[in-house]
């Protein structure tokens, strides 16, 4: 009887290995699934009450080679006297190596400081929120408030440790893995809370729009 039971589980292990070994070529054979998606151009140049200012700005050739990014924006935003940056760079495929680039090893890298790091909450459209990372940075006398988070296939995390992770299971589970990193950034007056509150306010009206630039 033992015997018997120790030839199924064999046969059936056996049978469970080989299937997996034929999901994964399959998978290798066919690639990523795809999604249709707009190009990060398009992005509205009004996001409620803010508006664009300037042109798009776009990076010289070596920082674009470090990035990776198959897809990006970076354009600055008004209102009522407060500004703030945005940045979102769109991977297709996080499969080849080229991922998100934390910024906590890029503006270091660039010269910035970073401290008094914590977590605030985004809300959303839907009466939901979603938590994402905020650092106060200086470089000389400029500072500024940071916030930042990752975002693709219907999710927003602010760890990217979760975010690699969710990377993984929808690669298995969804045959995707693209995604985008967020960066808000708004100047830094004398007031924390005010620069939080202000960046918490713009974050709000980018995140509602990027679903149809960073697909879920």
């Amino acid at each position: 009887m033992k015997s018997t039971q120790s030839s199924i589980r064999f046969w059936l292990l056996l049978i469970a290995l080989l299937l997996g070994g034929l999901v994964i070529n399959v998978w290798e054979r066919t690639g990523e699934a795809r999604v249709s998606r707009r190009e990060l151009k398009e992005f509205p140049m009004q996001l409620g009450s803010w508006k664009q200012i300037g042109e798009d700005i776009r990076f010289d050739e070596e920082t674009e080679k470090v990035l990776r990014a198959d897809d990006y924006v970076s354009r600055n935003f008004q209102v009522d006297g407060h500004f703030a940056s945005l940045y979102v760079g769109y991977y297709v495929t996080q499969k080849n190596g080229a991922t998100y680039h934390s910024p906590l090893n890029c503006l270091p890298g660039s010269g910035w400081t970073m401290s008094d790091g914590a977590r605030v909450m985004i809300p959303t459209s839907g009466k939901t929120t979603f938590e994402a990372n905020r650092y106060v940075i200086q470089n000389a006398n400029e500072r500024a408030l940071l916030i930042y988070w990752y975002q693709g296939r219907g999710r927003a995390v602010a760890s990217e440790y979760w975010g690699k992770i969710y990377t993984v299971i929808d690669s298995v589970r969804r045959r995707r893995s693209d995604g985008a990193m967020v960066r808000i950034m708004v100047p830094l007056g004398n007031s924390i809370v005010q620069a939080q509150a202000v960046g918490v306010d713009f974050a709000a009206q980018a995140a509602a729009q990027l679903p149809a630039f960073v697909p879920n």
